[in-house]
């Protein structure tokens, strides 16, 4: 029998310890990297159900029909290949209650590296942290290796 394969969130565990029983349903992602990183793995997994459904109630995207967006995810999700996720600064939700995440996303569509970097927004709605809002810049658009960005340096 193969070894169970490693995680699409890089965090070294096995997929089925990690990542697989947020997207089953079985639990929660207890903090807000955890969401992040399980979100990034089902985007890897091509989970489009559970993307939509850790979309805070606020995000805009819940204001459109479940069914088109999550078409559309999996759509996204099917063209591209996510083979690298860094975590690489996190912060405490605030007073408000809205946690960030710095993460850098090794992402390639038919070959074409279409790598980011992405401060997101988190807040709990009650049931589970959910994915708010976040700031995107494009590979291209940085001026130092993406590694050496913190949420305090991130230029937007």
């Amino acid at each position: 029998m193969p070894p169970a394969p490693p995680c699409p969130c890089c965090s070294g565990l096995r997929y089925r310890e990690c990542c697989a029983p947020f997207h089953r349903g079985d639990a929660e992602a207890p903090d807000a990297e955890r969401l992040m990183r399980s979100r990034y793995s089902a985007f890897a997994m091509r989970e489009a159900a559970y993307l939509w459904k850790t979309l805070h109630p606020s995000h805009p995207d819940r204001a459109r029909p479940e069914d088109v967006v999550v078409r559309e995810l999996r759509t996204f999700a099917q063209g591209h290949q996510f083979p690298k996720l860094v975590v690489m600064d996190r912060r405490e939700p605030d007073a408000q209650g809205t946690a960030q995440v710095l993460f850098f996303a090794k992402v390639f569509e038919k070959g074409k590296e279409r790598s980011f970097v992405e401060r997101s927004d988190f807040q709990h709605d009650g049931v589970g942290w959910r994915y708010h809002s976040g700031d995107t810049l494009a590979l291209r658009e940085l001026k130092v290796p993406p590694e050496t960005l913190t949420i305090a340096t991130f230029p937007k």
